[in-house]
């Protein structure tokens, strides 16, 4: 019984004096920040920056503004240069055709997915396609994609494995992505 009570008194000694610490530390973080108090000339420097801050967000809002017309004119010329729906898979194939002449490549499969983008006058084009040909040929294949008059967003470029490539030949499945729009 004895021994309890002095366990007890030790707990109860031990968490007053974790009080008093954490007390004893608050008064000093306290006093340190009334310390700092700052004087009107301080104060009126830190707002003074405060206000230039605040009118250069407000210079920065006003020019994007200004430039809002000359974006949205942007954009409508880029809707206006994608190929209608109407005959943007001739056009589209015909392209991907020119492009695998000129690089060498040869192109073993193309395959179409169409979904319309939601609330925009634009069908959604996805293509899988496979190409064969020699290193340089695949990528002169890439570089002329990227430099046609087309849109194409390469997604995914994966390596296979084909029996009827030879002699150093690659086939190269490739996952694009072109965009027509709907409406004239």
């Amino acid at each position: 019984m004895r021994r309890d009570f002095k366990f007890r008194k030790i707990m109860i000694l031990s968490g007053l004096g974790l009080l008093l610490a954490a007390d004893i530390a608050l008064a000093a973080y306290n006093w340190r920040s009334g310390a700092g108090a700052r004087t009107p000339q301080q104060m009126l420097t830190l707002e003074s920056q405060q206000l230039k801050l605040l009118k250069a967000d407000v210079e920065r809002a006003r020019g994007i503004r200004k430039q809002m017309p000359a974006i949205q004119q942007d954009c409508e010329r880029f809707e206006k240069s994608l190929p209608p729906a109407s005959s943007g898979y001739s056009s589209l194939v015909s392209e991907l055709g020119g492009v695998a002449r000129n690089a060498g490549v040869k192109v073993a499969s193309l395959n179409f997915k169409s979904q319309e983008v939601a609330k925009k006058p634009f069908v959604q084009v996805e293509m899988e396609a496979a190409i064969e040909g020699d290193y340089s040929s695949v990528v002169r294949f890439l570089n002329g994609l990227q430099k046609s008059d087309g849109l194409f967003i390469v997604n995914a470029l994966t390596l296979a494995s084909s029996p009827q490539t030879a002699g150093g030949a690659l086939r190269v499945n490739l996952h694009l992505q072109t965009y027509f729009r709907t409406t004239a």
